[in-house]
């Protein structure tokens, strides 16, 4: 992925572990061009979410007050927010977690431990993607718009 010049894409991490939230708050804005924000349950995420605008979250599943997979049901279900970038980061390994987290609408499903390094990458994959995504339904929208005749105006024969 190509940056232009000085670009920065704004985080959220939700993380309930104080000391792991600490250490990517501190090492992600490292190992990417980020700017971090955290919160350390579901429902602080979710407040943080609004005030911040996020270009990728980044939420833990285990957690109080707001789990991860309803934090990603939440941000999903408002049409503003869906189409931002999500990566379910958790310790949960099993299938059927991963099954969930993924029908829930994370973009992505890592586990713990990775490094700052590769989560610095995959979430510029998933910011990437996502702005391919929104182009591609741009141009497509303007293709419909282009073949909808206009009210009132008779067809040209």
């Amino acid at each position: 992925m190509t940056l232009p010049d000085n670009t920065t894409y704004t985080l959220l991490i939700v993380e309930d572990n104080p000391d792991l939230l600490d250490m990517m708050l501190r090492t992600l804005p490292r190992a990417g061009p980020f700017t971090a924000f955290g919160a350390p349950d579901g429902v602080s995420g979710l407040e943080q979410f609004e005030a911040v605008q996020p270009h990728c979250v980044v939420i833990d599943v285990k957690m109080p007050r707001l789990n991860g997979y309803q934090l990603v049901r939440a941000i999903r279900g408002d049409p503003t927010s869906a189409a931002t970038p999500i990566i379910i980061l958790t310790a949960m390994a099993q299938e059927q977690a991963q099954f969930t987290g993924l029908a829930a609408g994370a973009d992505r499903y890592l586990l713990k431990p990775v490094s700052s390094q590769e989560l610095a990458a995959q979430i510029l994959s998933v910011i990437d993607l996502s702005e391919d995504i929104r182009q591609q339904r741009l141009r497509e929208f303007a293709e419909d718009e282009s073949k909808v005749p206009m009210r009132g105006v008779p067809d040209e024969e």
